[in-house]
């Protein structure tokens, strides 16, 4: 009897223990077996003595080669085996649209349902720091004096750093002349002495026109070419991260008029201040943060149950109907608390007063989204998880801080 010949072919042999050549394995799993390289030699036969099986776990039942088979010796596969292996043969055209329809919905599915854990997890970041924040900014607000101004000038240095960050990003940089770094450091410094020279002084227009002065005098006198778009940005600077927020140092603290109808004053405990600790400061200030937090927060609810018609281009996010839905959230929120507090004295103002907050945080708010657009960023920094940076929180008070403030001076007698 003739020696029975196999030529080794195409297909990597597996140990056993190792793996089973199943049908389990999918089209792909073959593609990525490594193929041997042939021999440029004369093939040579050489006698071994072993026995192959291998297991399909199908109807093919047990395929073995005897002992005794000439192999050729060309270090490709058994070909037989291969057939063992699949039920069927491994065919690119075989491979129906549906299967690649399957995989194509499989990974969709998957990557939605990535998205939608992603989502879960930023809006539960958002949700706790949210109310840290809220709980700790409630607390320097009742503490008012030093405490409230020291917060404050801590958060306007770190919000003037991001400013200039974003100022000397690749977005806004390549149009422009960002201003030496020396510059952008000294400015933030100054950001952040203004609030307190506000508590101080109770005016700071000679000390903002004199900072001004020596930073322009800083950026003419530097080496090379002195640029004008240098001069604008940190000027601008200076206005939006120091000389605002300001206002709010002079709302809260400057305005110490009690505010004798507030029925909270009359139970409050002499531990903690007593009835003089009710300043009409401190009702304006706590009645203009809570707008402001209502007012994004049905303005962000609004939008997504509502919103249709784009609002601006600037932030193609925010919506007509969110806007709606924000003003009618901040109005609503000031006229309650008016009537908590008793200040204001009228509905009309406690409506007039929740209009301005409203259109204050959102003239912010898109001031800043107008910087991260040319910036070319979604945040302005990640200081805080699930918010962003600093600005990104207090966007909204920049602007409200100058106008809260201008309408409660020209209220007859405060408004008490």
């Amino acid at each position: 009897m003739a020696p029975q010949i196999v030529e080794l072919d195409r297909i990597a042999l597996i140990p056993l223990s190792l793996t089973s050549p199943c049908s389990c394995r999918s089209h792909s799993d073959f593609r990525r077996w490594k193929t041997f390289p042939k021999l440029t030699t004369a093939p040579s036969f050489c006698r071994f003595g072993f026995k192959l099986e291998v297991n399909s776990n199908g109807a093919r039942g047990i395929f073995s080669i005897p002992r005794g088979v000439l192999v050729k010796h060309r270090r490709r596969v058994i070909s037989a085996v291969a057939r063992a292996e699949q039920p069927e043969r491994i065919d690119d055209a075989e491979i129906t649209n549906e299967d690649v329809k399957s995989g194509t919905q499989l990974s969709d599915e998957g990557n939605l349902y990535s998205e939608q854990q992603q989502k879960t997890s930023q809006l539960k970041k958002r949700i706790i720091f949210g109310l840290g924040i809220g709980i700790s900014v409630g607390g320097v607000v009742l503490a008012g004096g030093w405490v409230f101004t020291v917060a404050l000038a801590a958060a306007v240095f770190i919000g003037a750093r991001e400013y200039f960050e974003l100022v000397r990003s690749r977005g806004i940089a390549s149009g422009m002349t960002p201003p030496p770094r020396y510059v952008s450091r000294a400015s933030s410094v100054i950001c952040s002495l203004m609030p307190i020279l506000t508590l101080y002084f109770g005016n700071i227009d000679v000390s903002v026109t004199s900072a001004a002065f020596f930073v322009a005098m800083a950026l003419l006198l530097q080496r090379g070419n002195p640029r004008f778009s240098q001069l604008s940005s940190t000027m601008f600077g200076l206005f939006y991260c120091g000389y605002l927020p300001c206002f709010w140092v002079k709302l809260r603290c400057g305005l110490a008029v009690p505010a004798l109808n507030t029925r909270l004053a009359a139970s409050w405990p002499p531990l903690l201040g007593g009835q003089t600790m009710w300043t009409v400061g401190l009702v304006a200030t706590l009645i203009s943060f809570s707008s402001i937090i209502a007012a994004d927060t049905f303005a962000f609810a609004g939008g997504k149950a509502f919103g249709r018609t784009p609002l601006t281009t600037v932030s193609p996010k925010k919506t007509w109907e969110g806007a709606l839905a924000g003003l009618a959230g901040c109005i609503a929120t000031s006229v309650l608390l008016a009537k908590f507090f008793c200040w204001p004295s009228s509905v009309l103002s406690a409506t007039a007063f929740g209009v301005l907050n409203f259109f204050g945080s959102l003239f912010g708010d898109l001031i800043e989204s107008m910087i991260k657009r040319d910036a070319g960023v979604k945040d302005s920094g990640s200081l805080i998880p699930g918010h962003g940076g600093i600005l990104d929180r207090v966007d909204s008070y920049i602007f409200t801080g100058a106008l809260a403030y201008s309408f409660v001076k020209f209220l007859p007698l405060y408004g008490v």
